[in-house]
């Protein structure tokens, strides 16, 4: 199917890894301009030249997304680069600090900080940019964590924000053609991701993991988030807003570490 994104300008944030560098390149070979921006410049300039190997219609830098002057920084030069701004991706995200005991005030801002008012802070700066296009699409990365719970609940209400702030700039930026979606995954697979770590140091619990919550007996990959962010991101989704996506293979918990409770 041909999205219809050839020639389309697009920001992913926490591009270079996992499902953002997965998303990154499957936008490129879409025919998009693309833009991202990491932490590290390791990272960024590999991913940079992987954009590059499929189209000279990259740009990226380093950006603290936490960081209000950062990212209305990122945003502007993503789109003087890239000759405007039709599609923005938020999708980094993260966790600070343990359970309800040990997790401090300082633990929970930070996460809400990198999941929630990082989203906020990048729609905001792009929204006129999209409104000069007149439209535009942005999907947040949430999680499936966002309404099944597991440890770690300071994550889980960072990603249940992002899925209520999504429904509600829907309605709001409506009126200027831009449209708001979330896709919420379930546990993906990526070399050097958390689940990648698991595996190696706790095989036996990651089986068990897969064979109680996962029907297929696998985790998802990050193409195939890309692949519905792709979708979403374009004309061929126009009648999609406000909308939560999951894309986790009916997986039942998030975390593996009930588990490691249970024991």
């Amino acid at each position: 199917m041909d999205l219809g994104l050839s020639g389309k300008s697009a920001l992913v944030t926490g591009g270079s890894r996992g499902i953002g560098r997965a998303t990154a390149l499957t936008l490129a070979r879409e025919g998009c301009r693309v833009a991202i921006c990491a932490r590290g410049q390791d990272t960024l300039d590999a991913t940079l030249g992987e954009l590059n190997a499929i189209s000279s219609n990259a740009w990226g830098t380093t950006a603290d997304v936490t960081n209000r002057e950062d990212v209305e920084r990122l945003v502007s030069e993503a789109s003087a680069n890239l000759g405007s701004l039709d599609i923005v991706v938020c999708n980094v995200g993260g966790s600070s600090g343990g359970g309800i005991l040990e997790a401090t005030d300082e633990d929970w801002m930070a996460t809400l900080d990198l999941n929630l008012f990082h989203s906020v802070r990048t729609i905001r700066a792009a929204v006129p940019l999209m409104k000069e296009r007149g439209g535009g699409s942005v999907v947040m990365v949430s999680s499936i964590s966002g309404w099944k719970p597991g440890p770690g609940a300071q994550y889980g209400t960072a990603k249940a924000a992002e899925i209520f702030l999504s429904s509600s700039l829907a309605l709001e930026l409506a009126p200027f053609g831009i449209r708001v979606n979330t896709v919420s995954p379930g546990s993906i697979m990526f070399p050097g991701g958390g689940w990648d770590r698991y595996q190696k140091s706790d095989p036996e619990g990651m089986a068990r993991f897969l064979d109680v919550d996962l029907p297929e007996h696998r985790l998802g990959s990050d193409q195939e988030i890309a692949d519905v962010i792709a979708f979403v991101s374009s004309d061929r989704a126009r009648w999609i807003n406000g909308a939560n996506i999951p894309v986790d293979g009916a997986q039942a918990r998030p975390t593996a570490r009930w588990y490691d409770h249970a024991q």
